[in-house]
C-alpha cells in the first residue's frame, strides 16, 4: 500500500503537531492506516529530547515567550533544537519491522535524505562520525531526533531553508558546544532554492531511500486521514 503524505501549506502550532503524531501512531500500530509522512513548518519553538538539559537552554522561560518562542520537552531522541518558518520538518509515522527493524540504518536513511537533498542543489553535505544529522562546511543543516514504539517511528527531521537562525543562538543546538548551525540559505545565499521546491525533493528522496511509494495530499481536508484526524 502507498505511504500517505501530507503537506501543510501554513505553519503547524508545535502542540498540534504533536497531537497528530500521537494519533497517527497508535493508528497505524492498530493496522488502521498505512505507513503515514508529515511535511510541514512550526513556528518558533525550542524542543528538549530525551537527552535535552535545561542549561541547554540560554534564556529563562519568560524571556522565551516574550520572544514568542514555545518550550517544549518531548519524548523523541536527541538534546535541545529550534523550529521556525523556512525549516521543514519531516515526521514519518513508519513501520520499521522485519528487515527494517533497526534504528541506526532508519538514522542513516534520514541522514542520506538530507545529504542527497542538499546534493541536488549543488550543496557538498557530509556525516560527522559520532553526530548525527547533515552537515556542511558552514554548519549542521539537518538535525534528527525520533522514538521507536512498537517499531513504529514518530518525531523524525528537521530541514533548514531559509529561516532565521537567530533562534539557533537562544539555546545550545543538540547539546554541542560552539557548533555552527547553517541553512540552504547560509550556502547559496540569493540563489536558495524556493521552500516548496526544497520540500519536493525531501519528500522524492525519502522515497527513494526509504522505498515507499509516497501518495501526496496537498493538506489534511483533502486526505483519507481527515476521517480519522479530529
Amino acid at each position: 500500500m502507498n505511504t500517505w503524505t501530507i503537506q501543510f501549506n501554513e505553519p503547524v502550532p508545535y502542540q498540534r503537531g504533536l497531537e497528530l503524531q500521537h494519533q497517527l501512531l497508535a493508528a497505524r500500530q492498530a493496522e488502521e492506516i498505512p505507513d503515514t509522512v508529515l511535511i510541514l513548518q512550526h513556528p518558533p519553538t525550542v524542543t528538549l529530547g530525551n537527552r535535552g538539559r535545561d542549561n541547554y537552554l540560554l534564556l529563562s522561560r519568560e524571556e522565551y515567550a516574550a520572544r514568542g518562542i514555545e518550550l517544549f520537552h518531548v519524548e523523541r531522541g536527541g538534546d535541545v533544537t529550534y523550529h521556525a518558518p523556512g525549516q521543514w520538518v519531516l515526521y514519518p509515522i513508519i513501520y520499521l519491522g522485519g528487515r527494517g527493524a533497526d534504528s541506526h540504518g532508519y538514522l542513516w536513511n534520514l541522514e542520506e535524505v538530507a545529504l542527497r537533498t542538499l546534493a541536488d542543489f549543488g550543496i557538498a553535505g557530509f556525516r560527522r562520525e559520532g553526530k548525527n544529522g547533515a552537515w556542511t562546511e558552514q554548519g549542521k543543516v539537518a538535525a534528527i531526533g525520533f522514538r521507536l514504539k512498537r517499531w513504529v517511528s514518530f518525531h523524525g527531521m528537521s530541514f533548514n531553508v531559509c529561516l532565521d537562525l537567530s533562534g539557533f543562538q537562544t539555546i545550545v543546538p543538540c547539546g554541542l558546544v560552539g557548533q555552527p548551525v547553517a541553512s540552504m540559505q547560509t550556502v547559496l545565499g540569493d540563489a536558495c532554492p524556493v521552500q516548496d521546491a526544497v520540500r519536493d525533493r525531501l519528500l522524492t528522496n525519502f522515497a527513494e531511500v526509504c522505498a515507499r511509494d509516497l501518495e501526496i495530499f496537498q493538506s489534511l481536508e483533502n486526505s483519507p486521514l481527515a476521517a480519522i484526524l479530529k
